[in-house]
């Protein structure tokens, strides 16, 4: 835990992308100017000592020949023009000194200034070579919110890296586009070409097993045809629900987890009932947004789970809430002890745990896949937890509805049913 407190702690202080380009321009435009000032010192120092050699040759040279005799000076006049001498070499030095200093102080200050300009520029800029990518960024996060799969980037500009990126990216869409249509169609077809040949096969041996002439071994035969007929197409339901449910256009419309859960709950009554367990609900506002027919198939296949994998005389606990901006919902039940190495497993498909790895009446093994991958399609997250005397507990997170206006809390959302 610590160690991902800490990582992403320094992800935060990393700096962005538009950040970096604009300390890169920033850094770029400073070096530049400092090289700039630099050469400009150089040039402006070889200049300055090149203009006072001429005017020390012009006071202190001795006079031209052919012009008559130079007179000797005297020990003053020596010492006079020694003194000139020194006072010009020190005025000049520093003339060059202070110039300069000057150079440097006013060109410091300057490109002080000038690089903060381009301090903002840069960040412009940054901004600026950044908005193509920041619309590749919009478009895809629009396409995962609302799942349409037909909207395109159309980027208009030159054929550069970013243009390559925005076309990459449509094709990808319509790639995507074309599956997901191939894969509902051919769930559709398969739907139907699946289910109605059971459905016939079921009719079939109803009739002839209700027959006033079929005997006692024709009826155990339909009865057990029967069983497996109901079977498998129990299988082929949660196949094609699991298969629709990765991939489905979630239709999100207002639903109260609570609602769901009562309405399924009543459903579960007889067969809780039948197993001697007793039922305990805490409904509260659980308001979210979603398919209903997924998600009442979520609840109902996590009550299942609960009251199928059971103790006879066992106990279910459902619960609904609001919690932290989600819809949350929690299914409790007592049971054979789980493993905890074994938990996460259970989510795969076709995954049973100890004994019901090799038995079928309990289940396709689909449940609790069907359950994650309609949380997943809703933006939810679906965990599951060991309890020490034994059984589950599955917490499914829903978001929240927009509004956050809560329905009405169903009629006694607090209750227990013990088996009667």
């Amino acid at each position: 835990m610590t160690a991902t407190r800490t990582a992403g702690f320094a992800d935060r202080l990393r700096p962005t992308i538009r950040l970096r380009l604009t300390i890169l321009y920033t850094g770029l435009f400073l070096g530049a100017g400092i090289v700039l000032l630099g050469l400009t010192y150089i040039l402006v120092q070889n200049n300055l000592q090149k203009q006072g050699e001429p005017a020390q040759d012009r006071v202190f040279s001795p006079a031209p020949s052919g012009r008559g005799p130079v007179p000797v000076p005297g020990e003053e006049t020596q010492l006079t023009v020694a003194g000139v001498q020194g006072a010009l070499i020190k005025g000049r030095e520093d003339y060059q000194r202070e110039t300069l200093n000057a150079l440097l102080t006013q060109g410091g200050i300057a490109l002080g200034l000038v690089g903060a300009a381009g301090l903002g520029f840069g960040w412009l800029l940054a901004d600026r070579a950044l908005r193509p990518v920041h619309a590749i960024t919009e478009t895809a996060r629009r396409v995962a919110r609302s799942h349409d799969l037909t909207e395109r980037i159309a980027y208009e500009g030159p054929r550069d890296d970013v243009k390559e990126l925005a076309d990459t990216f449509d094709t990808m869409l319509g790639r995507l586009a074309r599956a997901f249509d191939g894969q509902r169609r051919f769930v559709a077809n398969a739907s139907h070409e699946l289910r109605t040949p059971l459905a016939i096969n079921r009719t079939l041996v109803d009739v002839a097993v209700r027959r006033p002439d079929a005997t006692d071994d024709v009826k155990r035969l339909g009865e057990s045809l029967l069983v497996v007929n109901g079977r498998h197409e129990r299988l082929i339901d949660g196949l094609l629900t699991l298969a629709g449910t990765e991939n489905v256009l979630v239709d999100a419309g207002p639903l109260d987890l609570a609602d769901v859960a009562s309405h399924v709950l009543r459903q579960a009554a007889l067969e809780a009932r039948t197993r001697g367990l007793t039922t305990d609900r805490l409904l509260g506002p659980a308001p979210t947004s979603g398919d209903p027919v997924l998600v009442e198939r979520l609840v109902q296949n996590l009550v299942e789970n609960a009251i199928r994998h059971n103790r006879d005389g066992g106990e279910v606990h459902v619960a609904t809430r609001g919690r932290d901006g989600r819809a949350e919902l929690v299914v409790t039940n007592t049971g054979p002890v789980v493993p905890a190495y074994e938990v996460e497993t259970i989510f795969e498909p076709f995954r049973r745990l100890g004994n019901d790895r090799v038995r079928s009446d309990r289940g396709s093994g689909l449940g609790l896949s069907i359950v994650r991958a309609t949380a997943t399609a809703h933006g939810g997250t679906v965990t599951a937890a060991p309890r020490p005397e034994g059984g589950l507990v599955v917490t499914v997170r829903l978001p929240a509805r927009a509004d956050g206006a809560p329905g009405p809390a169903p009629a006694g959302e607090t209750s227990s049913s013990a088996p009667g």
